[in-house]
């Protein structure tokens, strides 16, 4: 299994618009709203994400991820001086629970433990996705409500 990352580039956009809708679509489904209402108000909220991303995390790397050269997610990852922050980590449905999100998020780990710094990653609380990252090691550092503030580092894993 080949999984590579890219920059993101203009012609991207429908396609991560595309891995956005589909974090979300079964939030929608018990409100009843038509396909178009859904598609608007998806793309609405997409763009505002992608717009509070660009504006707080500049920097950031912004990553497609593909597996055997077709692009299946994005990963965006913020790099300062004390932290390596997990932005955003995305797959489309059909590529989940099949080892990529770990094995990438495993890579950052590793960068962190070898550059000594604690790996830190928002997650809605109720979002499944935090069982991944308690598995991987990361605990929770912050609850702010409807987020979470989780964070991994190398000295709680033994790694330093």
């Amino acid at each position: 299994m080949t999984i590579t990352l890219r920059p993101v580039r203009p012609e991207d956009e429908p396609f991560l618009l595309r891995v956005y809708a589909s974090t979300r679509l079964e939030e929608l489904a018990p409100l009843g709203w038509s396909e178009a209402d859904q598609g608007a108000f998806l793309r609405q909220q997409g763009e505002a994400q992608h717009g509070h991303y660009r504006t707080y995390y500049a920097d950031a790397d912004y990553s497609v991820i593909e597996l055997e050269g077709q692009p299946v997610g994005r990963l965006y990852v913020a790099r300062w001086p004390s932290e390596i922050r997990i932005v955003d980590i995305a797959l489309l449905p059909q590529y989940r629970n099949a080892g990529i999100g770990t094995r990438l998020i495993g890579d950052l780990l590793a960068e962190g433990a070898s550059a000594g710094l604690p790996v830190t990653i928002h997650v809605e609380s109720f979002n499944p996705a935090q069982h991944l990252y308690a598995r991987l090691g990361f605990e929770l550092a912050e609850d702010k409500g409807v987020y979470w503030l989780m964070r991994w580092s190398a000295e709680v894993e033994g790694h330093a």
